[in-house]
């Protein structure tokens, strides 16, 4: 299963790669908030790569963490590009105003896919950090 996990942050990294190289020839919008979701998730493949390679709980962890951070940044940047899109007017986050508008492919294809496939390498990167835990006990 870790290998799983691996290749889906590999397919989680190259569609986010795409959109960023997107975002860096577009308007350029919320540069902190995308820096560090780049930043941070970039770091949690890298420490992910460690935990394959060493087999250590440390960086798996540090990967989980990392991820956590990427997609609480990513979350901030659906959520707003959602409301700029619909014209939604609140504060408070929306979560399914933001599904219900990728469901409806109201997101470009790679926003709904990338949006969607971070939970898949959230939850798993955390069922075999808890898994490796049990196990290293």
């Amino acid at each position: 299963m870790t290998y799983v996990v691996l290749l889906a942050f590999v397919v989680q990294a190259a569609v986010g790669a795409s959109l960023a190289v997107t975002w860096w020839r577009g308007g350029r919008r919320g540069v902190p908030t995308v820096s560090t979701h780049i930043a941070s998730s970039i770091l949690g493949l890298a420490t992910w790569i460690a935990f394959v390679v060493s087999g250590s709980l440390v960086p798996a962890w540090a990967a989980f963490a990392a991820i956590t951070v990427g997609n609480t940044y990513g979350d901030t940047m659906l959520l707003a590009r959602v409301q700029r899109r619909t014209g939604t007017t609140s504060k408070r986050r929306n979560y399914p105003v933001a599904v219900a508008a990728i469901l409806r492919g109201r997101m470009p294809w790679r926003v709904a896919f990338h949006a969607l496939f971070a939970g898949v390498v959230y939850f798993s990167c955390l069922g075999v950090c808890i898994a490796a835990t049990f196990a290293s006990t």
